[in-house]
Protein backbone atom coordinates (compact mmCIF):
# COMPACT_ATOMS: atom_id res chain seq x y z
CA UNK A 1 0.00 0.00 0.00
CA UNK A 2 1.07 3.30 -0.65
CA UNK A 3 0.37 6.77 0.60
CA UNK A 4 -2.20 7.54 -2.46
CA UNK A 5 -4.60 4.64 -1.75
CA UNK A 6 -5.38 6.73 1.45
CA UNK A 7 -8.37 8.73 1.46
CA UNK A 8 -7.26 12.15 0.20
CA UNK A 9 -6.95 14.45 1.77
CA UNK A 10 -7.45 13.45 5.79
CA UNK A 11 -9.49 15.64 7.47
CA UNK A 12 -7.49 15.21 10.69
CA UNK A 13 -3.28 14.39 10.51
CA UNK A 14 -2.33 12.94 14.22
CA UNK A 15 1.45 12.19 14.37
CA UNK A 16 3.67 11.50 17.46
CA UNK A 17 6.85 13.65 18.19
CA UNK A 18 10.19 11.79 18.97
CA UNK A 19 11.62 9.61 16.99
CA UNK A 20 8.46 10.65 14.51
CA UNK A 21 7.76 14.44 14.03
CA UNK A 22 11.60 15.48 15.51
CA UNK A 23 14.38 14.30 14.29
CA UNK A 24 16.28 12.65 16.75
CA UNK A 25 18.87 15.64 17.27
CA UNK A 26 15.42 17.31 18.57
CA UNK A 27 15.28 19.70 15.83
CA UNK A 28 11.96 20.16 13.36
CA UNK A 29 13.21 21.08 9.83
CA UNK A 30 11.83 24.07 7.97
CA UNK A 31 10.43 21.40 5.59
CA UNK A 32 8.76 19.63 8.16
CA UNK A 33 7.68 22.84 9.22
CA UNK A 34 6.54 23.83 5.99
CA UNK A 35 3.96 20.73 5.68
CA UNK A 36 2.28 21.22 8.86
CA UNK A 37 1.39 24.37 7.96
CA UNK A 38 0.50 23.33 4.52
CA UNK A 39 -1.69 21.00 5.82
CA UNK A 40 -3.66 23.88 8.12
CA UNK A 41 -3.95 25.96 4.98
CA UNK A 42 -5.58 23.11 2.86
CA UNK A 43 -8.07 23.00 5.77
CA UNK A 44 -7.05 19.86 7.67
CA UNK A 45 -6.75 19.77 11.85
CA UNK A 46 -2.98 18.86 12.64
CA UNK A 47 -2.73 17.78 16.15
CA UNK A 48 0.43 16.28 18.22
CA UNK A 49 0.12 13.56 19.77
CA UNK A 50 2.82 12.76 22.11
CA UNK A 51 4.21 11.24 25.68
CA UNK A 52 5.97 14.41 26.31
CA UNK A 53 4.50 16.32 29.17
CA UNK A 54 3.26 19.60 28.76
CA UNK A 55 6.44 22.14 29.18
CA UNK A 56 7.69 20.12 26.50
CA UNK A 57 5.11 21.18 24.14
CA UNK A 58 5.85 25.16 24.30
CA UNK A 59 8.66 25.40 22.13
CA UNK A 60 6.32 23.89 19.54
CA UNK A 61 3.77 26.35 20.02
CA UNK A 62 3.18 27.52 16.08
CA UNK A 63 2.94 23.99 14.78
CA UNK A 64 -0.77 23.73 16.66
CA UNK A 65 -2.81 25.79 14.53
CA UNK A 66 -6.10 27.53 15.52
CA UNK A 67 -7.40 24.98 17.87
CA UNK A 68 -3.67 25.52 19.59
CA UNK A 69 -4.40 22.28 21.32
CA UNK A 70 -2.19 18.97 21.96
CA UNK A 71 -2.43 15.55 23.71
CA UNK A 72 0.83 14.92 25.65
CA UNK A 73 1.22 12.69 28.28
CA UNK A 74 0.28 9.46 26.44
CA UNK A 75 -3.37 10.72 26.33
CA UNK A 76 -3.92 11.50 30.19
CA UNK A 77 -4.32 15.53 29.35
CA UNK A 78 -5.61 17.38 26.46
CA UNK A 79 -3.46 20.96 26.46
CA UNK A 80 -4.23 24.42 25.24
CA UNK A 81 -0.18 25.43 23.89
CA UNK A 82 -0.68 28.65 23.18
CA UNK A 83 -2.62 29.40 26.68
CA UNK A 84 -0.83 26.93 28.62
CA UNK A 85 -3.40 25.44 30.40
CA UNK A 86 -4.68 21.77 30.82
CA UNK A 87 -8.37 21.52 28.93
CA UNK A 88 -9.52 18.14 30.38
CA UNK A 89 -7.31 15.30 32.44
CA UNK A 90 -7.32 11.62 32.60
CA UNK A 91 -4.97 10.98 35.81
CA UNK A 92 -4.13 7.82 37.83
CA UNK A 93 -5.47 7.50 41.34
CA UNK A 94 -2.92 8.02 43.93
CA UNK A 95 -4.66 5.05 45.68
CA UNK A 96 -3.58 2.72 42.50
CA UNK A 97 -0.95 4.43 41.47
CA UNK A 98 1.18 3.40 45.25
CA UNK A 99 0.02 0.31 45.03
CA UNK A 100 1.36 -0.27 41.50
CA UNK A 101 4.86 1.46 42.39
CA UNK A 102 4.84 -1.09 45.42
CA UNK A 103 3.88 -4.38 43.66
CA UNK A 104 6.89 -3.39 40.57
CA UNK A 105 9.30 -2.34 43.09
CA UNK A 106 8.78 -5.82 45.44
CA UNK A 107 9.31 -7.81 42.18
CA UNK A 108 12.00 -5.67 41.10
CA UNK A 109 13.82 -3.63 43.44
CA UNK A 110 16.04 -1.46 41.75
CA UNK A 111 13.70 0.79 39.88
CA UNK A 112 13.17 4.33 40.84
CA UNK A 113 10.45 6.51 40.37
CA UNK A 114 9.19 9.62 39.00
CA UNK A 115 5.76 11.30 38.27
CA UNK A 116 4.51 14.05 35.94
CA UNK A 117 1.60 16.04 36.44
CA UNK A 118 0.05 18.86 34.63
CA UNK A 119 1.45 21.56 35.78
CA UNK A 120 4.88 19.91 37.85
CA UNK A 121 7.42 16.74 37.51
CA UNK A 122 8.74 15.36 40.63
CA UNK A 123 10.74 12.00 41.44
CA UNK A 124 12.64 9.58 43.76
CA UNK A 125 16.24 11.50 44.82
CA UNK A 126 18.25 8.51 42.70
CA UNK A 127 16.10 8.34 39.99
CA UNK A 128 18.47 8.97 36.68
CA UNK A 129 17.10 11.62 34.72
CA UNK A 130 18.20 11.64 31.53
CA UNK A 131 16.79 15.28 30.65
CA UNK A 132 17.12 18.76 32.59
CA UNK A 133 14.73 19.11 35.81
CA UNK A 134 12.50 22.31 35.93
CA UNK A 135 13.32 24.04 38.91
CA UNK A 136 10.21 23.44 40.51
CA UNK A 137 11.11 19.61 40.61
CA UNK A 138 9.44 17.71 43.84
CA UNK A 139 12.47 15.61 44.94
CA UNK A 140 10.36 12.74 47.36
CA UNK A 141 9.49 9.27 48.24
CA UNK A 142 7.40 7.23 46.26
CA UNK A 143 4.94 7.94 48.93
CA UNK A 144 4.64 11.92 48.67
CA UNK A 145 5.24 11.83 44.66
CA UNK A 146 2.00 9.65 44.95
CA UNK A 147 0.34 11.86 47.10
CA UNK A 148 -1.65 13.58 44.35
CA UNK A 149 -3.07 12.56 41.23
CA UNK A 150 -0.76 12.05 38.60
CA UNK A 151 -1.09 11.90 34.25
CA UNK A 152 2.37 9.45 34.18
CA UNK A 153 4.43 7.36 37.03
CA UNK A 154 7.58 6.86 35.26
CA UNK A 155 9.53 3.46 36.05
CA UNK A 156 13.53 3.65 35.46
CA UNK A 157 15.47 0.76 35.60
CA UNK A 158 19.12 1.21 35.53
CA UNK A 159 20.37 -1.55 32.45
CA UNK A 160 17.26 -3.45 31.10
CA UNK A 161 15.75 -2.54 27.61
CA UNK A 162 12.44 -0.67 27.64
CA UNK A 163 10.96 -3.57 26.14
CA UNK A 164 12.26 -5.77 28.37
CA UNK A 165 11.10 -3.57 31.38
CA UNK A 166 7.80 -3.63 30.07
CA UNK A 167 7.75 -7.23 29.82
CA UNK A 168 8.44 -7.75 33.34
CA UNK A 169 6.00 -5.00 34.57
CA UNK A 170 2.99 -5.79 32.37
CA UNK A 171 2.06 -8.81 34.67
CA UNK A 172 2.56 -7.16 38.09
CA UNK A 173 -0.22 -4.14 37.21
CA UNK A 174 -2.22 -6.33 35.45
CA UNK A 175 -5.66 -3.81 34.56
CA UNK A 176 -5.46 -1.24 37.51
CA UNK A 177 -3.48 0.95 34.77
CA UNK A 178 -2.07 1.29 31.37
CA UNK A 179 1.74 0.45 30.62
CA UNK A 180 3.91 0.88 27.91
CA UNK A 181 6.66 2.88 26.53
CA UNK A 182 7.54 5.33 23.82
CA UNK A 183 11.07 4.49 22.90
CA UNK A 184 13.05 5.49 26.23
CA UNK A 185 15.71 4.50 27.83
CA UNK A 186 15.19 1.35 29.93
CA UNK A 187 12.08 3.62 30.97
CA UNK A 188 8.44 2.36 31.16
CA UNK A 189 5.20 4.74 31.37
CA UNK A 190 2.00 4.12 33.14
CA UNK A 191 -0.87 6.04 32.78
CA UNK A 192 -4.31 5.85 33.79
CA UNK A 193 -6.48 2.16 32.97
CA UNK A 194 -8.42 3.01 29.60
CA UNK A 195 -6.15 6.17 28.98
CA UNK A 196 -4.17 6.05 25.58
CA UNK A 197 -3.14 8.14 22.54
CA UNK A 198 -6.05 6.86 20.86
CA UNK A 199 -8.74 7.58 23.59
CA UNK A 200 -7.95 11.45 23.62
CA UNK A 201 -7.54 11.52 19.91
CA UNK A 202 -11.37 9.85 19.53
CA UNK A 203 -12.29 12.61 21.74
CA UNK A 204 -11.20 15.37 19.97
CA UNK A 205 -11.12 13.80 16.45
CA UNK A 206 -15.48 13.63 17.77
CA UNK A 207 -15.25 17.42 18.96
CA UNK A 208 -14.33 18.45 15.23
CA UNK A 209 -17.23 16.01 13.73
CA UNK A 210 -13.92 13.94 12.25
CA UNK A 211 -14.32 10.12 11.96
CA UNK A 212 -11.67 7.56 12.27
CA UNK A 213 -11.70 6.87 8.92
CA UNK A 214 -11.00 10.74 7.75
CA UNK A 215 -8.07 10.62 9.97
CA UNK A 216 -4.57 9.63 9.29
CA UNK A 217 -2.08 8.73 12.12
CA UNK A 218 1.73 8.61 12.52
CA UNK A 219 3.99 6.85 15.15
CA UNK A 220 7.17 5.02 15.64
CA UNK A 221 6.94 3.27 19.40
CA UNK A 222 4.71 0.80 21.39
CA UNK A 223 2.68 3.69 22.92
CA UNK A 224 1.92 4.49 19.04
CA UNK A 225 -0.36 1.51 18.83
CA UNK A 226 -3.64 2.42 19.96
CA UNK A 227 -3.72 5.56 17.93
CA UNK A 228 -2.52 4.11 14.40
CA UNK A 229 -4.68 0.83 14.96
CA UNK A 230 -7.76 3.57 14.99
CA UNK A 231 -6.95 5.94 12.29
CA UNK A 232 -8.15 5.35 9.00
CA UNK A 233 -4.85 5.15 7.73
CA UNK A 234 -1.38 4.45 10.27
CA UNK A 235 1.78 5.23 9.04
CA UNK A 236 4.72 4.28 10.87
CA UNK A 237 8.57 5.59 9.87
CA UNK A 238 11.15 3.14 8.80
CA UNK A 239 13.05 3.52 12.18
CA UNK A 240 9.99 2.66 13.73
CA UNK A 241 9.90 -0.31 16.75
CA UNK A 242 9.32 -3.57 14.90
CA UNK A 243 5.69 -3.99 16.01
CA UNK A 244 4.59 -0.83 14.60
CA UNK A 245 6.39 -1.79 11.38
CA UNK A 246 3.96 -4.86 11.76
CA UNK A 247 1.05 -3.62 11.96
CA UNK A 248 0.50 -0.12 10.15
CA UNK A 249 -0.86 0.70 7.03
CA UNK A 250 2.15 2.15 4.98
CA UNK A 251 5.41 2.55 6.03
CA UNK A 252 7.46 6.07 5.08
CA UNK A 253 11.06 7.17 5.53
CA UNK A 254 12.70 7.43 8.69
CA UNK A 255 12.19 10.80 11.29
CA UNK A 256 15.31 12.16 10.07
CA UNK A 257 14.54 11.90 6.31
CA UNK A 258 11.32 14.20 7.16
CA UNK A 259 9.08 10.86 6.59
CA UNK A 260 5.97 12.57 8.17
CA UNK A 261 6.64 15.88 5.59
CA UNK A 262 7.11 13.52 2.62
CA UNK A 263 3.82 12.03 3.15
CA UNK A 264 1.69 14.96 4.19
CA UNK A 265 3.21 17.08 0.96
CA UNK A 266 2.27 13.91 -1.59
CA UNK A 267 -1.03 13.35 0.39
CA UNK A 268 -1.98 17.27 0.05
CA UNK A 269 -0.12 18.00 -3.32
CA UNK A 270 2.45 20.72 -0.95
Amino acid sequence: MSARDAVRPPRLVATDLDGTLVHSDGSVTPRTKAAVLGVQEAGAVFVMVTARPPRWLHALADLVGAHGVAIVANGAILYDVVQRQAIRTAMIDPVVALEVAKAIRAEIPEVEFAIERSNRYGQEPRYLNRWPTPDDTLIAEIEELLAEPAAKLLVRHPSWHSDELLARVMPLVGQRVAASHSGGHSLVEISASGVSKAAMLADFAASQGISADQTIAFGDSLNDLPMLAWAGTSYGVANAHADVLAMVDVVCPTNDEDGVATVLEELFNL
